[in-house]
């Protein structure tokens, strides 16, 4: 306040205005933030990007595209992981996802719970649970897209996961219970398995390891991701 007084009076008004401009120009950024579409993907190394930078994940690719569109979207919560499977998804991702308030969801999983078990019908068990606690958070049962397993055996070192059995077969059979699953709840189903087929001979669309998809790819899938994403969330 002595501070204040000692100002003299002419620079008062200016000082009051530079207040209530900064004061609305906060409100603006509060108000952008909260119309923002709150956006959280759930998954394993496929949705968190193993390999890359966060900016080359489908996830963020997906989000970027949209706004491009038009559609104010902030990715408020990635916390797949490479490896984990539907069951540690539920155990570790729903809490992160509860605690996010998203209005929109994006989930792909299964290629770990093929690898580790095969049991279909396990799976589907699962699956139907975390689909319908993901779905218990969302103002809209319909603001959750599923997209299908990709075929990660015809990557450059892809076939050593199979262990022996045929991964073609495996997640072609864990990616009808997926499609079922969202078909009976109505949901997009967006189904890259082929897309990741068309792929496979490109080196280019592999990450150095050779099994996950480069940035490249992911642009691919995002291409096949974003009609369904724009048309819901537009």
């Amino acid at each position: 306040m002595i501070i204040f007084n000692i100002i003299p009076k002419r620079f008062h008004v200016v000082f009051f205005i530079i207040t209530i401009m900064t004061s609305f120009i906060d409100v603006g950024i509060e108000a952008k933030e909260i119309s923002s579409i709150r956006y959280v993907a759930i998954g394993d190394s496929y949705t968190i990007g193993e390999g890359l930078t966060k900016e080359n994940s489908w996830p963020f690719q997906l989000t970027q595209k949209l706004n491009e569109a038009g559609v104010p979207i902030v990715l408020t919560a990635n916390p797949s992981q490479s490896g984990w499977t539907v069951p540690m998804a539920i155990q570790r991702e729903l809490p992160i996802l509860k605690k996010s308030q998203p209005n929109f969801v994006t989930l792909l999983m299964g290629a770990n719970d093929w690898i580790r078990h095969g049991n279909g019908k396990r799976f589907k068990q699962d699956l139907t649970i975390l689909i319908d606690e993901i779905l218990k958070t969302l103002p809209s049962t319909k603001r959750l897209i599923i997209v299908a397993i990709p075929d990660f055996s015809c990557s450059p070192t892809g076939a050593k996961f199979g262990f022996g059995k045929s991964a073609v077969n495996g997640i072609s059979r864990f990616n009808g219970i997926v499609k079922a699953l969202a078909n009976e709840r109505e949901l997009s189903f967006i189904d890259i398995f082929p897309l990741s087929q068309e792929l496979c001979d490109k080196p280019q669309m592999f990450a150095p390891d050779g099994l996950h998809p480069s940035a490249r790819q992911y642009v691919e899938w995002v291409s096949k991701i974003f009609p369904a994403a724009y048309a819901l969330l537009k």
